[in-house]
């Protein structure tokens, strides 16, 4: 897999004329051969040249945790008194158009400018995203996996088995991240719950307030479920319920925001542009009046980490592609009384659209 993958990288780096590549921490480690590396002042590089087995390159400190790969990449080990930018210059003898991944510290950036002033550089993401975000048939079960797992927990919202009333946000917020990691995630990625007016605030942070009957309380969470290879998959849901007896203008309210997503899934095909997607939804959510309260993109792509290309938003016009997986999530949020978002991770298939995420979609009530 991760050979595969290195291979094709350096195929598109040459139509790139791309002489080398440079990622540092973030996804595309992981992605590329497996190993996640930890975001310190200590520099960590993998060096892919254009041809050729790419170097990592280390803190000795971090040896250990490195899963030797020989057939794949070489390694680098510099020790504290060592220049590690100096070493990267040195793997770089001879390029001159160079690709950067966008997590890259700027300092490294920097440093590694001043060694080499007459390199061409530029962003790797428009290469590294590329190959991202075409998923393959183990990607997707991958994916389907972390959804199952989420699925499980909503259901269990849903039909009151996770209690509510009388708890706080927070309380709620650190049952739903022991559920994920029970259910087979190795990492919390987020466990967002908002109730009543806070459910308006779409990243609002879990607190102290106590979630009380008859309101509505919006849950948002997903973790990442790692394999054996060293490479973790993310999971992302939303889920609303409301604590009681719905008022009729909440139940209209929420009923035009299901009519919107199940447009927006029905659109989400190959071929089709990013935006049109968006719009499908928007147009519902804005002729019922709502317009105004639906304050962010319909979705973001979902993989290795949680946000990643494709997005889904007004703009983009790039076609949606079989093989990319992504969140398709409109919500309506009207400021100091209520909102709602209703969350599904949806797979592009040559047969069209694949929702992940198959929990009630009604709006759950107890």
């Amino acid at each position: 897999m991760f050979l595969e993958r290195i291979s094709k990288v350096q195929k598109l780096m040459r139509s790139h004329n791309i002489d080398a590549l440079l990622l540092s921490t973030g996804a595309d480690l992981p992605y590329f051969i497996g190993y996640e590396a930890m975001p310190l002042e200590r520099l960590t590089m993998l060096v892919i040249r254009d041809a050729g087995q790419p170097m990592l390159v280390i803190p000795q400190l971090e040896r250990a945790r490195v899963i030797e790969r020989p057939t794949i990449f070489d390694i680098c080990e510099w020790g504290e008194t060592e220049d590690p930018i100096e070493i990267v210059a040195t793997a770089l003898t001879g390029s001159v158009r160079v690709a950067i991944g966008d997590t890259t510290w700027t300092r490294f950036t920097i440093e590694l400018l001043k060694r080499m002033p007459n390199i061409d550089l530029s962003r790797a993401n428009p290469i590294t995203s590329q190959l991202r975000s075409i998923k393959s048939a183990e990607e997707l079960d991958r994916l389907q996996l972390a959804a199952n797992a989420v699925d499980k927990i909503a259901h269990r919202l849903q039909n009151g088995q996770i209690e509510l009333i009388g708890k706080t946000e927070k309380q709620v917020s650190e049952e739903l991240g022991r559920q994920i990691i029970e259910e087979g995630h190795n990492k919390v990625n987020f466990a967002i719950v908002a109730a009543g007016e806070n459910a308006a605030s779409p990243h609002h942070e879990a607190g102290d307030r106590l979630i009380q009957k008859s309101e509505i309380v919006l849950c948002d969470f997903g973790g990442t479920m790692y394999g054996d290879d060293g490479v973790g998959y993310c999971s992302d849901l939303t889920r609303c319920v409301w604590t009681g007896n719905p008022p009729q203008e909440f139940v209209e309210m929420y009923g035009v925001l299901q009519e919107a997503q199940s447009k927006q899934v029905q659109e989400a095909t190959h071929g089709t542009p990013a935006q049109q997607v968006d719009r499908a939804g928007r147009q519902i959510i804005s002729a019922a009046g709502y317009g105004d309260f639906f304050v962010h993109r319909t979705g973001h792509g979902i993989g290795v980490e949680a946000h990643e290309e494709p997005y889904i938003v007004e703009g983009n016009t790039d076609p949606i592609q079989s093989g990319n997986v992504f969140s398709i999530e409109p919500g309506i949020y009207v400021p100091n009384k209520w909102g709602i978002r209703l969350e599904d991770i949806v797979a592009v298939t040559k047969s069209g659209p694949l929702p992940l995420n198959t929990v009630n979609h009604d709006l759950a009530t107890y």
